[in-house]
Formats: structure tokens, C-alpha cells, sequence
């Protein structure tokens, strides 16, 4: 996780003569922050019950932590790390979790191919994308099974064990050099990392992933392929790097991987959060205490539960202004390779962070404009990142003609969705220089999420954010790292597209808060940490219901989470133990059917077929119309909320003999026997 750079930051490099207007400024977000609290009332908004669990945990873990220390005389900040890497094994799952730790082995003999000098961690981000890049080209293709995937990875592994091993000694080496440069902040810094991780303990639950991001893991599992089908669902082509690395730990398992894998994005974010510390010059104390404050971020804990972009988009945004700021020294040689991967997988994840990669590109080109590559070796570098991003447009553009569908359908004019622009409505709450201070205490407004939910960074440490313009080595950083704040901000006003981004802002401001007041930026620091992490749990609504303190209730076991909350994953998994055709999701405010791949239907407007034919079945009262509707589609089972269908709806369930096999919480899984669809 740590380079050798922590023996080279004895001090703070770069420490300017400070004034008093200055620690003054650097303070001001303090009041600024205390006096948002009060106004908008974020007392109401406060889960209290949440933050209490957090500090039961945290409890526990330092209570084991201080055993190990006692007994292997480890520090504390390891024996930390052991515990919350055991609590994750235990609620994410033992198989899944090793699974992801096979992953990792392989993905790292890859990415030591680009950079053997790298960092742990960079050649891990590198390795994913690489196995992300190739995967997307293949998607089609009926390759995706158990077996192939487990020999390629014992391959990989045994064909460069040594260079693993070897990475692996020299990162444990790194991680004791660091932990010994600030053992009480490293302590603190992993304690706030294991709270964030409690996100991954949490069943798969969120509205996106249970419509959407499940859809391609579990179709790679069931059927071994990915059809390029946007008839079928709107998204189904959009970008989908991550999507595709949560599928190889799934397959491996025969089980959901996704808490153990965000676990590793986050690992893979903290350190290169820690690098950038250091490079910056700053000491392993300051490092570790902005890990601890990207580790506080609702966010972090908030994206953990979920399948979004913006948890692998941080990890890999930190990694490529590493590999920027690594060439200062080396050359952009000897980083371009892994650079290009890394460019390339940001923009494999989604466009938004398309648009972070040209922002960096463009960064990377005026830092090195005395000594640019080769024109072959840019010329090659730039096919790599294209070859890393782009199965998802090519597929896109070649079966629906817009590469980027349903974005800017009003341009391409794809026949798969309206032709216009995708909006959402909801995100319009105004650009303007209020941003910050809305975005911190109307979180509401800008994520599906409670007051808080953002984190108080940008107020709270608003003065930090302005004196790092003042700062000869954290400049560039500091003004990139705004750009990719603002960028987003133009077309949406949407909080969780901007977390990329605010993580890279992270080092930056503490970094800055210990140059102007060293001897007590650390309470300025530890204050906000504990702040955010008081509410963690407004930053997603499975949080705030107290999601982690049932996952350890019920023992890790998801089927009782699901009946509370999403029971169409129960009934999905019993289906899925019978013989059936397609499956259809009859409440379109509920299309909860991703895990069924393309055999999973509804008539919401994800489904644009069958929300047209379904609008047009409901003018026949006779049902008539319905029961062609089921029959063309090949449904053969339905999930459907008792007083929300349609006349015609049961009278076509009727006139097909339908049979109410199974009543999960409030909705019923309904069969139509064999034949009645012919």
C-alpha cells in the first residue's frame, strides 16, 4: 500500500511562513460548519441509534485488536485490519471473499507486466482493468463459465507467482515503515476504513442494482454469455467495466460477490489517497490522516452498499494523478503504459468519468510538454486505453447506432429509446456559488440521500481548499481536483458524480490544513472525521434503516433482509430452482429483475418494448391483448403487488389458469402453466 517515500517525508516540505489571517482562513470553515448545523436543524436529521452502532464497532474492533497486539505484538493499526478483514469475510462471505483474494492474486501478475516498480495497489488497478478491458470484448461470446475463468486465474498466478510473492513482501515491508511513521493516526485511519467497510456487509438492495447492475453478473453466471439486447433493457450497453469485474469473483463463488470486491476498491482508494499524501510532501502522519478522512465520508460507506461507478472511478482517478505525479521524476516513459490502462478504465466505467480522464489527459500532456513521448508510443498508448474502454460504445454503436445509449439519443437518434436527450429533472437544483454550502446541508436536493448525507469537507475545510492555490507543490493537484469537482456540476447537479473527485481534493486539504496550523490541524482534521462519520448513515437510505445492525442480527443470511425489502429477490431464487421461461415484474414502479439477466421483463421504462405493448394490452379490458403480450415475450412467470394490476392484467392471468405459487412480503409470484403461453 505505502512506497518508499515515507522514509523521504521526515517533514512537511514546502511549509510556508504563516500569518495570522491565514490560520484564521484555514479555521473559518470551522464556525461556518458549526453555524449550518444549527440553522438548517441537522439535530432532526441526525440518526443518533446509527452512530451509536458505529461506535459499538469500533469498540469491538479495538477491544480485538489490542488482544493481537498483546499476543503477536503487532500494532494496533494491523491488528485493526485483521479484524475488519475477518468481520467482512464473515457478512460478505467466506466463499465470495475468497474469491475476490484469487482475483487479486491474478489481477496482480497482470498489472506487474505494465510497472514492476509500481505500487501494490496501482498494479492491482491496472491488472482490473486490464482483465475488465479484455472481458467487455468477450461479452458476447458463450466463454464466461466457472472453470475457464478459475484455470485462466490459477494460470496467471502460477505463472508469475515470483513477481507476486514478491510484490506482496515488499508492500508488507511498506505498510510496517508507514504504520511505524504515525502509529496512532494509522490506527485511527484503519479504524475509520473498517467503518466505512460495514457498508459492504449489507445485502445487495439498491434500487440501480437490483433494475440494472446485477443484470450482467448474473446473466454471465446463468448463461454463460451477454447478449447485446437494448430492446430488452435501455442500459444494457451502457459503459460496464464494473459491472463485468463484479461478475469474475461471482462466478468463481456461485454467489454475489460485491461487498468484498467495493472492499477492495476502497483499499485500493486509501492508498493511493496515502501516495499522493507523500508525494505532495507530506509526512506518513498526514498521509494517514487523509485516509482517515476519505475513510469518513458518508460516501464511502454509502457507495460500499451498492454497485455504482463512483466507488472504482475514486480508486482509479487517485492511481492516474499517481502515475502524473510519478512522472515528474521517472519520466512519462516508464508511467505511460500504466497510465494509458488506467485512463482507459475510467473511461470503461462511465462517461462522466470519460469526461475526468480527458481533464487529466490534458494535465498530463502540459506537465510533460518538455519531454512528451515518442509519436508511436503516445499513438500506441492511446489504442490501449481505447482498447480498455471501448467494447461498450463499439457494441453500442454497432447494434443500436448510438454509442452512448440513451445519452444523447436526440444526436444519434437510436430507434431503442425517444429521440431526445436523457435527462433526469430530479438534478436541476442550480449551479451556482451556494453549491458547497447547499450540497453539505440540503444533501436532499442532490442525491437520494438525507441532510449530511455529503459530508461537511467542503465547508468545514473551505479555508484549506483556498490556501491550496497558495501552494507551490499541492497547486496543480489542487486545481485539477476542482475542475473534476465543477465539470459534473455543469449539466447535473448530482452529489454522488462529483465523490471521484472530492476524494483527489482529500489530500490536498489536509496536507494544507498542517502546513498553516501543524500544531492543531490535527482537532481541525479528527473534528470533521467524526462529523462525517456521526452521519455516515444519511448518505443512503439502507444505512440510515439501520441495514448494517440487521445484516449482523440475522448472521450475514440476506433472505430475511430481502422479505423486509426487496421481495422479489427471494422469489426470484425460487424461481430460479424451477423449470421457466421469462419472468415479468407487472408494477413497473418496481422492476426489480436485474439478477434474471435477459429473461427478466417488466413494463417500466426500462423495458421500452414491453412498456409500449403493455400500455397498448391495458385498452383491452378483455385481457385478450395481455395474453398475447405474455405469450410473444415467453412469460411464464410473473411478480405482481395484489391491487396494483390492471383490469385487463387479471383477467389475462385468469383466462391463462394462473396459479399463486409463493406470497413473499407484500408481493406474490403468480405461474402460468405449461402451455397456456404457446
Amino acid at each position: 500500500m505505502i512506497s518508499n517515500s515515507v522514509a523521504k517525508a521526515g517533514h512537511d516540505a514546502d511549509v510556508p511562513a504563516t500569518h495570522y489571517w491565514q490560520r484564521g482562513l484555514l479555521w473559518l470553515g470551522a464556525p461556518l460548519c458549526v453555524a449550518g448545523l444549527v440553522i438548517h436543524r441537522l439535530d432532526m436529521q441526525w440518526n443518533e441509534g446509527r452512530f451509536i452502532e458505529l461506535l459499538v464497532l469500533a469498540a469491538l474492533s479495538l477491544a480485538v485488536a489490542t488482544v493481537l497486539r498483546r499476543l503477536l505484538r503487532w500494532p494496533l493499526a494491523s491488528g485493526l485490519g485483521i479484524a475488519w478483514s475477518l468481520a467482512l469475510a464473515f457478512f460478505a462471505g467466506p466463499l465470495p471473499t475468497a474469491a475476490t483474494v484469487l482475483f487479486v492474486l491474478a489481477v496482480l501478475s497482470l498489472g506487474g507486466l505494465l510497472d514492476r516498480s509500481a505500487p501494490l495497489a496501482a498494479q492491482i488497478a491496472c491488472g482490473l482493468m486490464l482483465v475488465a478491458g479484455m472481458l467487455g470484448w468477450l461479452l458476447p461470446l458463450p466463454v464466461h463459465y466457472r472453470w475457464v475463468y478459475l484455470a485462466t486465474i490459477v494460470a496467471l498466478i502460477a505463472w508469475r507467482w515470483r513477481p507476486v510473492a514478491h510484490s506482496a513482501r515488499d508492500a508488507a515491508t511498506q505498510w510496517r515503515a508507514a504504520v511505524e511513521g504515525s502509529p496512532r493516526i494509522a490506527a485511527f485511519a484503519v479504524l475509520a476504513l473498517g467503518l466505512a467497510s460495514t457498508g459492504c456487509w449489507i445485502p445487495t438492495m439498491q434500487a440501480d442494482d437490483v433494475v440494472y447492475h446485477l443484470r450482467l453478473p448474473w446473466q454471465l453466471m446463468g448463461e454463460h454469455h451477454y447478449p447485446l439486447a437494448p430492446q430488452l433493457h435501455i442500459w444494457s450497453m451502457a459503459p460496464w467495466a464494473a459491472d463485468v469485474l463484479q461478475a469474475v469473483p461471482q462466478l468463481l463463488a456461485g454467489a454475489e460477490a460485491r461487498g468484498s470486491l467495493n472492499a477492495l476498491w476502497i483499499v485500493l482508494t486509501a492508498a493511493g489517497v496515502w501516495r499522493i499524501a507523500t508525494m505532495l510532501g507530506g509526512t506518513p502522519r498526514v498521509a494517514w490522516f487523509s485516509v482517515a478522512l476519505y475513510a469518513s465520508l458518508p460516501l464511502t460507506a454509502g457507495l460500499a452498499g451498492g454497485m455504482q461507478t463512483e466507488a472504482p472511478a475514486a480508486a482509479l482517478l487517485v492511481w492516474v494523478v499517481w502515475t502524473i505525479l510519478a512522472s515528474r521524476d521517472a519520466g512519462p516513459s516508464r508511467r505511460l503504459w500504466p497510465g494509458a490502462v488506467l485512463v482507459g478504465g475510467l473511461l470503461a466505467l462511465k462517461l462522466a468519468s470519460a469526461a475526468f480522464a480527458l481533464v487529466l489527459l490534458a494535465w498530463a500532456i502540459w506537465e510533460q510538454r518538455r519531454r512528451l513521448p515518442s509519436p508511436l508510443a503516445s499513438l500506441g498508448a492511446v489504442l490501449v486505453a481505447l482498447m480498455i474502454a471501448g467494447s461498450s460504445y463499439a457494441y453500442a454503436a454497432w447494434v443500436a447506432r448510438n454509442p452512448f445509449l440513451p445519452l444523447f439519443n436526440g444526436l444519434f437518434q437510436s430507434p431503442y429509446y425517444d429521440p431526445v436527450n436523457f435527462d433526469d429533472p430530479r438534478w436541476h437544483g442550480g449551479f451556482d456559488a451556494a453549491l458547497p454550502w447547499n450540497l453539505t446541508f440540503h444533501t436532499e436536493r442532490y442525491l437520494e440521500a438525507f441532510a449530511g448525507g455529503g459530508g461537511f469537507v467542503l465547508v468545514a475545510l473551505a479555508g484549506a481548499w483556498l490556501l491550496a492555490f497558495a501552494q507551490r507543490r499541492a497547486r496543480a493537484v489542487a486545481i485539477v481536483a476542482t475542475i473534476l469537482l465543477v465539470l459534473p456540476l455543469i449539466p447535473l447537479q448530482y452529489l454522488r458524480y462529483l465523490f471521484p473527485a472530492l476524494v483527489l481534493l482529500i489530500p490536498v486539504l489536509a496536507l494544507t490544513a498542517f502546513r498553516f496550523d501543524p500544531r492543531r490541524a490535527a482537532w481541525l482534521v479528527i473534528g470533521v472525521c467524526v462529523l462525517n462519520l456521526a452521519f455516515q448513515a444519511n448518505s443512503f437510505w439502507l444505512l440510515r434503516i439501520g441495514m448494517v445492525k440487521m445484516t449482523i442480527m440475522e448472521a450475514g443470511r440476506d433472505a430475511p433482509l430481502f422479505r423486509a425489502h426487496v421481495p422479489e429477490r427471494n422469489l426470484i431464487a425460487a424461481i430460479r430452482n424451477t423449470a421457466h421461461g421469462n419472468v415479468l415484474a407487472l408494477d413497473p414502479d418496481r422492476p426489480y429483475v436485474a439478477e434474471l439477466g435477459v429473461r427478466g421483463r417488466s413494463i417500466s421504462g426500462y423495458d421500452r418494448t414491453l412498456q409500449q405493448a403493455g400500455r397498448f394490452a391495458d385498452a383491452d379490458p378483455s385481457g385478450a391483448a395481455w395474453i398475447a403480450l405474455l405469450r410473444k415475450a415467453g412469460v411464464t412467470d410473473v411478480l405482481l403487488l395484489p391491487g396494483k394490476e390492471t383490469v385487463p392484467q387479471r383477467a389475462a392471468l385468469s383466462a391463462l389458469h394462473a396459479e399463486r405459487k409463493a406470497i413473499e412480503g407484500d408481493l406474490e409470484w403468480w405461474h402460468i402453466p405449461a402451455g397456456t403461453t404457446q
